[in-house]
């Protein structure tokens, strides 16, 4: 009787925690291949020191934002939405900051 009551509360417990799990996910992936975008701006030449790190501060700047969302366990479509925005604003610079033919 409590191997079934512990099975239903986990699986109950895998069901609602899915949905922040996949978008966590996304998120996560998505700064991981901007954060790689930038090491190979840096590794390139592409990309001064001055630039990588304001670009680093950027990706901090969306990593916290993504751990406000995160904090009542719920990311909010408004919170979705925000956090989207500064990815693709992180990912413009990212862009514009690799192309402007500054280099090392």
């Amino acid at each position: 009787m409590n191997v079934l009551k512990a099975a239903v509360i986990g699986i109950t417990a895998l069901a609602v925690a899915t949905p922040a799990l996949a978008q966590e996910t996304r998120v996560d992936r998505r700064q991981e291949r901007q954060e790689q975008r930038i090491d190979k701006g840096i590794q390139s030449g592409a990309l001064t020191p001055r630039e990588a790190h304001r670009l680093e501060k950027g990706q901090q700047h969306v990593e916290n934002l993504e751990t406000k969302a995160q904090a009542d366990g719920k990311i909010t479509a408004k919170e979705k939405l925000r956090l989207e925005h500064a990815q693709d604003v992180q990912s413009k610079r990212i862009y514009r900051q690799k192309h402007d033919k500054q280099t090392r």
